[in-house]
């Protein structure tokens, strides 16, 4: 399993209304999504910086849906480039599952 972190650093700070707003507008997107387990939008307590994290199955699928079509529509809506970073998931602590642990896939 892969997870990535995706950040953009706002040009201005935005409320926590501001922001779900904005998250709310693209989270039908990601419903279904090839590859895509799970997705939490974020926002700094400043309002400053926004972003998201995903759990993808592999880092292929998640190199898909950040291509360059991905780019260019949230460098629109959040006005920065996004930063991306990925990380090898080896275990999960899932605590709504009983406090399962498990070795990702």
């Amino acid at each position: 399993m892969i997870t990535t972190v995706v950040q953009f650093v706002l040009s201005h700070p935005v409320t926590l209304e501001e922001a779900s707003k904005m998250f709310e507008s693209t989270a039908p997107r990601y419903r279904n999504l090839p590859g895509l387990v799970r997705k939490y939008y974020v926002r700094s307590e400043d309002g400053r910086r926004v972003g998201g994290i995903y759990f993808w199955e592999t880092k292929a699928a998640a190199e898909k849906c950040f291509n360059g079509e991905w780019q260019t529509r949230v460098r629109l809506l959040y006005g920065g480039e996004p930063q991306i970073t990925y990380f090898e998931t080896p275990v999960i602590v899932d605590n709504l599952a009983g406090g399962s642990i498990t070795k990702a896939a």
